[in-house]
């Protein structure tokens, strides 16, 4: 069974930074693209960054500049590091495996692990 582990969220000033972390039990971890996505209270789930198997790297208009996604297959992890945060960063995010078109997600491919909660506040 798969299962994704975030970690790394908490509270930030405005202009802060933080790394989440997700820890994913997934054999040839390697051969997926991985996605991290978020939801606001209130509001749908929406992908924010994606990198495939050769860590192509794409991202949400809103984060672009602002964050960066990578991979250690070593470990199994995705990580995405968050700087300039602003208070609409406030989210629950999450990884996921995904099926990629080049190197965006399209879908989500296994259930979803408890999230990270990020609050962005002064």
């Amino acid at each position: 069974q798969v299962h994704f582990v975030e970690s790394g969220g908490g509270l930030v000033q405005p202009g802060g930074s933080l790394r989440l972390s997700c820890a994913a039990s997934l054999s040839q971890f390697h051969l997926y693209a991985m996605g991290w996505y978020r939801q606001a209270p209130g509001k749908q789930r929406e992908l924010v960054a994606s990198i495939n198997v050769v860590r192509s790297t794409t991202y949400a208009k809103s984060v672009t500049g602002r964050f960066t996604i990578s991979r250690d297959n070593a470990e199994s992890t995705v990580h995405l590091q968050m700087s300039s945060l602003r208070p609409e960063d406030t989210a629950v995010y999450y990884c996921n495996a995904c099926t990629a078109s080049q190197s965006m997600c399209v879908s989500s491919l296994f259930n979803w692990g408890q999230g990270t909660p990020v609050t962005v506040s002064s």
